[in-house]
């Protein structure tokens, strides 16, 4: 009988990360471009106040819908006691940080696994800078959102901050928070 330690060892992991796996989605995605479309969903729901929970479940991938996660996943958000909330849970400014975060450290560590770079360990930090005057009205000149987000990351690794920086670079929210797009907002009521 094999043991799971054996069984991990066979594999070609890297940073944590099954590169076989990855080489072999990557293989599918040259071999049928739809593939690689991607659709992930959110549903959300206000509860009182400031409060608010959005649910995390279906999503499509790989020429389907996939079935494969079994739990739902719920995300509360509320706002600081400043700002008429309950302070209950981040905010959608920090939870655009926190995405912001996960993305470029899974996309370095991924990417650096495929490439057979070893990552050691990675912290970071990261601030949104926010004039409110914006969010509520009282100036027409000011964004409404962030102004600029500075990141600070530290990665241990043997390769240089260079390729480390081109690495995290292909993280798809970095993309989206650098770049705009549409959002096509439909509001009905009920």
């Amino acid at each position: 009988m094999t043991s799971n330690s054996a069984i991990e060892q066979k594999k070609n992991r890297t940073n944590g990360i099954d590169v076989d796996q990855i080489m072999d989605l990557i293989g599918a995605i040259e071999s049928d471009s739809g593939y690689a479309r991607f659709q992930f969903r959110a549903t959300n729901q206000w509860i009182d106040g400031g409060q608010t929970r959005s649910r995390i479940k279906d999503f499509y991938a790989g020429n389907a819908e996939d079935t494969t996660r079994k739990q739902t996943f719920a995300l509360d958000s509320d706002e600081p006691v400043i700002a008429a909330g309950q302070d209950s849970a981040p905010n959608a400014m920090e939870y655009v940080l926190h995405a912001l975060a996960s993305c470029l450290t899974t996309s370095l560590v991924y990417h650096a696994a495929v490439r057979g770079i070893e990552i050691e360990a990675v912290e970071s930090s990261y601030e949104g800078d926010m004039d409110v005057r914006g969010l509520f009205g009282l100036a027409k000149d000011v964004r409404k959102g962030f102004s600029k987000v500075a990141v600070n990351m530290r990665v241990k690794s043997e390769a240089s901050i260079e390729e480390l920086t081109e690495l995290a670079m292909f993280s798809p929210v970095h993309d989206i928070i650098s770049n705009s797009l549409p959002v096509e907002l439909r509001l009905t009521t009920f």
